[in-house]
């Protein structure tokens, strides 16, 4: 089954006039997805991971080697298969790999009853 593009057929006149939407920073929470805060939390630590990897030029198996973490989980990492992954897995992994992990938790009545509607 092939996605349709929403744009084909579409003139750049009518394309500019469609309204746009801000997000709030979340992708996760902005199309209501469950446990956003935390797929959102866990995103930035793999982000990070896959920065560490990235700078330091370390293959998967390399990352092993450093970390005692298997290569495959390396591989999810950087595919975001996230699921098998806790937070504090996460945070455990960019230790290992010498990062310091800082959280800063900051609580608040959300702006906005429920996720974002979003329209075609």
């Amino acid at each position: 089954m092939s996605k349709k593009n929403p744009l084909r057929g579409t003139t750049l006149d009518e394309f500019l006039s469609e309204e746009v939407i801000r997000g709030s920073g979340n992708v996760f929470r902005d199309v209501g997805y469950p446990g956003a805060d935390r797929e959102h939390l866990r995103a930035i630590l793999a982000a990070k991971i896959i920065g560490v990897l990235d700078n330091r030029k370390l293959t998967v198996r390399a990352a092993q080697e450093v970390t005692g973490v298997a290569a495959a989980d390396f591989s999810r990492i950087r595919k975001a298969n996230l699921g098998r992954f806790t937070i504090d897995r996460l945070m455990t992994i960019l230790a290992n790999l010498g990062q310091e992990v800082e959280v800063t938790v900051d609580v608040h009545p959300r702006r906005t009853p429920g996720p974002m509607q979003l329209h075609p």
